[in-house]
């Protein structure tokens, strides 16, 4: 008997009878047509009971894999009042039952024939860095159910392996201990799985209607000595606030403008034992001028160019490899650029300090004379200044001089002389008398 599949769905319940443990029971997708799928512990000696909504009469159908569309009416149903029941299930099929326009379909399927067995499990020798190889010794037959309409689903299992690796940490960089588990729908005799980042033991267990039924099957390997490794680097450059140092070289790249000054860290896992940090001229390593094997670099750059640094590391044999990220250090080539007039006491923080303007100078010697020939002052780094005072007092307005000799990123000299100019100081901060001298003559007779 041929049925159509009925839209309408009765709110009546199915239950069993005479079950030596409680029916495992679940609602499946919507998409499968079935109201419930019922797993029993074992079938022998089960009634399935029907309560009906009304007075009216019940018609029960059995149903294969070829689905709904080639249900059999069931006979042999007995009733009393709104219940009726089907003295011995049939497992491994789809009910349908049929209460006016109302139908209720259901599937049932006996764990005892297809009852997991788990005897124990073990990690093949490492072939691949990347995952690990479970054998499993044990049983159980896919959970197969039909939809309504003679689609073949498998009942997930969740038979679960779980073991101890290392996740990384990016707030606290560091690499903590963490269990993974991995779920599998059925049962597999090999199971693969990533590989573990520090030693440890797979336990399986499972599957979830056991563990239902309070009998969870369980299993542990040895220990397993792991040879997967993986590393995680930082690389953080150590700060300069000069305001008349030109520092932007565009992109998200370290560098800029020389000397620069960056440590590099690296963070490994359990099984790396060669390590190093490599710098080559191109990008993909092919030019590499230095190895350094460390966990931690700090490094100044004071040539102008690019260069990449990378950290590799590897386990005892080499078999298994990590890189890190790839840091490309710019460093700009050489300005130097010297002004010729401020107002030191005109107002605060605005052009009251002379300085250079520059970019990548490793190399700085600045000595500022008066007219005379004096010597003022000497400025050894090129992010000093000069508030125009000597002996901590203001000079008189004028003309100065500076004679600077530098040396840039890029390997270029500077020798280069000037003049500064001081303008004329804002009422009451001018200096007079034998102050204004002593800072005009800096030492020499006027």
């Amino acid at each position: 008997m041929i049925l159509g599949v009925c839209a309408f769905v009765s709110s009546a319940q199915v239950t069993f009878i005479g079950s030596t443990k409680s029916v495992w029971e679940d609602k499946p997708a919507a998409n499968t047509g079935l109201n419930k799928i019922y797993v029993l512990y074992n079938a022998s000696g089960v009634s399935m009971k029907y309560n009906a909504s009304t007075d009216g009469a019940v018609t029960w159908y059995r149903y294969g894999e070829l689905g709904g569309g080639y249900a059999e009416e069931i006979t042999g149903i007995t009733r009393s009042g709104r219940e009726s029941v089907l003295a011995q299930v049939v497992a491994d099929c789809g009910y349908i039952i049929e209460e006016g326009t109302n139908r209720t379909y259901v599937w049932v399927t006996d764990y005892s024939s297809k009852r997991l067995t788990i005897n124990s499990i073990s990690v093949e020798p490492a072939s691949d860095c990347g995952t690990a190889t479970l054998n499993v010794s044990g049983s159980g037959d896919d959970i197969v159910f039909y939809t309504i309409n003679g689609v073949r689903r498998v009942l997930s299992r969740e038979i679960k392996v779980e073991y101890n690796t290392l996740e990384w940490d990016e707030e606290s960089l560091v690499w903590n201990e963490t269990t993974l588990t991995e779920t599998s729908d059925g049962f597999k005799s090999t199971m693969v799985v990533p590989a573990p980042l520090c030693n440890t033991t797979f336990s399986i267990s499972g599957d979830r209607f056991l563990k239902f039924w309070g009998e969870n099957q369980e299993s542990e390997s040895d220990v397993y000595t792991t040879t997967a490794v993986d590393v995680r680097t930082t690389a953080v450059q150590a700060e300069r606030d000069n305001d008349n140092e030109k520092k932007d070289e565009g992109g998200e790249s370290l560098g800029g403008s020389a000397p620069v000054t960056i440590t590099f860290k690296s963070y490994s896992t359990d099984a790396v034992i060669h390590k190093e940090w490599q710098m080559a001229l191109d990008s993909e390593f092919e030019d590499i001028q230095l190895r350094l094997n460390t966990d931690d670099v700090e490094e100044t750059f004071e040539e102008a160019g690019t260069t990449y640094w990378r950290f590799v590391a590897s386990n005892d044999d080499g078999s298994c490899s990590a890189y890190g990220d790839v840091y490309t250090v710019n460093i700009g080539e050489s300005e130097l650029y010297c002004p010729n007039v401020f107002s030191p006491g005109l107002q605060d923080g605005v052009n009251d300090v002379w300085k250079v303007s520059y970019k990548s100078i490793i190399d700085f010697e600045c000595h500022i004379f008066n007219r005379w020939g004096n010597e003022i002052i000497v400025l050894r780094d090129p992010s000093q200044g000069w508030d125009g005072r000597y002996r901590g007092k203001l000079v008189k307005s004028g003309v100065y001089f500076y004679v600077i000799r530098a040396e840039g990123s890029d390997g270029k000299k500077y020798n280069l002389k000037g003049d500064i100019n001081i303008l004329n100081y804002k009422k009451g901060l001018s200096v007079s008398g034998d102050d204004a001298a002593s800072a005009d003559n800096a030492g020499g007779d006027e």
